[in-house]
């Protein structure tokens, strides 16, 4: 079985590229044509919460034009967004930071790292705590930067030499793998708790393309082991230790097959996503191991889609996307939530694909409180297990970790069925398969919301938990302890957990109770609110939101691998300018005669290729 695709009703005016997904359920677009610009926009779903039928609107316009950049989701709802192999058309690895803030519509330059001359493409990831670590391409140096203060620090240094083109993925443990593209076979991890790099063992089969440097993307699965996908035609399967700071083990995964003779099928810089069903959906396309890199066959077209099976570890084509004519690392997937997934490729075409099957009722989150009389524009907390989903479930590789591990909460109003994601926001985790542990969110109604009964769930990686009645109502709570006591006597409906004390014990019995309300649905709202009114005080006293100590993973002294010196540290070649705005056309395997016409003709422009036609002047220095 396999899922089907479509394209979007609404197709974009623009050249959709990088994706992330807000925590209103709109999907912040990066305008990407020919190379990096400062236009963005957000695809909002239609007012039953259909994407595929969705709206563009054009959001403010960043202070900087990147093109492969460092980007995440924060804890509080911002964008975090960092480097970039290019600013515009040139090929600068940016030293530059912002901040979006989707309330304001407003982008905020920030601070870089010390020391540091450039971030470029950087590896990155959000770590539980919401700080976000990014890795030096140059060195192997790493900074934090932490949202809270606005402030870089300094983070420990690894043993591969530089961290340029590696896949960083979090781990449940609260530890960062990163499989090494310079050390490679070699693969390291980021201790949190210890502020430390380790070592994570080695792959037992190769999975980056020595001349490029690049890998694939690496996705935890459900069952708690890791996919690493190769830009060869290897895949590898990590599964971790019992303490963090232990290596863990590799094992073989499947291979892809040969899809055009002595080609290989991989993801030189692919996305990749996990589904809700349990399978990851993945990008690769067959390129030529012969060919140099200016061409464009080194990098390979079409894509291809396939979906790996964890159940039983296999690999199975799937159909691919109407919009699938470009190189693989321009491509991108974005997990909505409904569980269906967007495919962008640097074109004005945006298909969305609906995966089959249903996800294990084990992965859903749980609500433990929410409140249920909700007033709009008003901010509520709600609690909850696995709020943060088993997974980051989407990620693209080195640059463009556009992970979804966190928490939105939706609003489906039960007599017109209108769907509303209510913005979501400081999250108290940002980690993954937090399992027992009771986290919570804050949610804010929006001010549009229909008033009337509703049904309200939350959402993690496109798995929604069970729904819970709440009422959308402009009355006050306290208004409503009143008014509902009032109800409860005329429907005789007394219960012990509605003793409320009211001064006037004046009782009005005359007429229809319901007319004395003005909500829509006021009679249902009032049944639903005697049944479930007041759960949440009991149930807040007892909850606890932070992992407590004794549930913290173990880690023990520090073990460093010893650094082997290499000779010579090869620059990997940039991953080419992608093609102009058109529907999807196979690009043309030829080599580029220089970077002026390569540039002018297809905007595939390979470091490589610079380095040939500029034998006049100075060599770009090395990474």
């Amino acid at each position: 079985m396999a899922g089907s695709w479509q394209d979007l009703v609404h197709q974009p005016t623009f050249s959709a590229g990088t994706m992330l997904l807000l925590t209103d359920g709109s999907v912040l677009t990066h305008d990407e044509p020919f190379a990096g610009t400062e236009h963005w926009w957000k695809l909002t779903p239609d007012s039953s919460g259909d994407y595929r039928n969705g709206t563009w609107t054009q959001l403010a316009d960043a202070h900087n034009k990147p093109l492969y950049f460092v980007c995440s989701l924060l804890a509080d709802g911002r964008v975090f967004i960092a480097g970039g192999e290019y600013n515009g058309s040139a090929q600068v690895e940016l030293l530059a930071a912002e901040i979006y803030d989707p309330v304001a519509n407003t982008w905020t330059t920030i601070g870089t790292p010390a020391g540091w001359t450039q971030i470029g493409d950087a590896p990155s990831a959000v770590l539980p705590d919401g700080r976000v670590i990014v890795g030096d391409i140059g060195t192997n140096r790493t900074a934090i930067y932490n949202p809270t203060t606005n402030t870089w620090a300094a983070g420990p240094t690894k043993e591969d030499p530089r961290n340029t083109e590696e896949t960083w993925v979090l781990l449940p443990d609260q530890t960062v793998l990163a499989i090494e593209c310079d050390n490679r076979p070699r693969t390291e991890k980021y201790v949190a708790a210890a502020n430390t790099w380790v070592t994570a063992g080695s792959t037992p089969v190769a999975l980056v393309d020595p001349p490029s440097e690049e890998v694939g993307a690496a996705i935890l699965l459900p069952d708690g082991r890791t996919l690493a996908i190769g830009a060869t035609n290897n895949t590898a399967l990590y599964t971790m230790p019992a303490i963090a700071n232990q290596p863990g083990t590799w094992h073989a995964g499947p291979s892809f097959p040969e899809l055009v003779k002595n080609f290989t099928t991989g993801a030189k810089d692919a996305p990749a996503c996990l589904l809700p069903n349990g399978r990851v959906l993945c990008v690769v396309a067959p390129w030529d191991p012969t060919a140099a890199q200016s061409s464009s066959s080194a990098w390979g077209s079409p894509c291809y889609f396939y979906e790996f099976n964890p159940a039983n570890d296999t690999l199975a084509q799937v159909p691919a996307a109407s919009n699938n004519g470009g190189n693989p690392y321009t491509s991108r997937l974005m997990l909505l939530p409904t569980g269906q997934v967007l495919h962008t490729s640097n074109t004005t075409s945006v298909a969305i694909y609906t995966p089959d099957g249903a996800p294990d009722p084990m992965w859903r989150p749980t609500i433990t409180s929410v409140p249920t009389a909700l007033r709009p524009g008003l901010t509520y907390t709600l609690h909850g297990r696995q709020l943060n989903g088993l997974s980051q479930a989407v990620i693209y590789g080195d640059e463009g970790a556009m992970a979804t591990n966190y928490p939105l909460v939706r609003l489906r109003n039960k007599s017109s069925g209108n769907v509303v994601y209510c913005r979501t926001h400081d999250h108290s985790s940002m980690g993954v398969a937090t399992g027992s542990v009771v986290h919570s969110t804050s949610f804010t109604v929006p001010a549009g919301a229909d008033l009337g009964a509703a049904e309200l769930c939350v959402i993690a990686n496109g798995i929604a938990s069970a729904t819970v009645d709440v009422a959308v109502t402009h009355k006050r709570w306290k208004e409503l302890k009143y008014e509902l006591k009032e109800v409860k006597e005329l429907l005789k409906l007394e219960q012990e957990r509605f003793k409320l004390v009211i001064e006037d014990k004046r009782k009005d019995n005359e007429g229809d109770w319901r007319e004395r309300f003005e909500d829509p649905g006021w009679g249902e709202v009032v049944r639903l609110l005697v049944d479930r009114a007041d759960e949440l005080e009991g149930e807040m006293r007892s909850l606890r939101t932070f992992i407590k100590r004794e549930e913290r993973p173990r880690v023990g002294a520090s073990r460093r691998a010893a650094v082997e010196p290499d000779d010579e540290l090869p620059v990997p070649a940039s991953k080419p300018l992608p093609p102009p705005a058109v529907r999807a056309p196979a690009p043309v395997r030829m080599p580029k005669a220089s970077k002026a016409a390569a540039a002018k003709a297809t905007g595939t422009t390979k470091k490589a290729a610079k380095k040939a036609a500029k034998k006049a002047t100075p060599s770009k220095r090395r990474r």
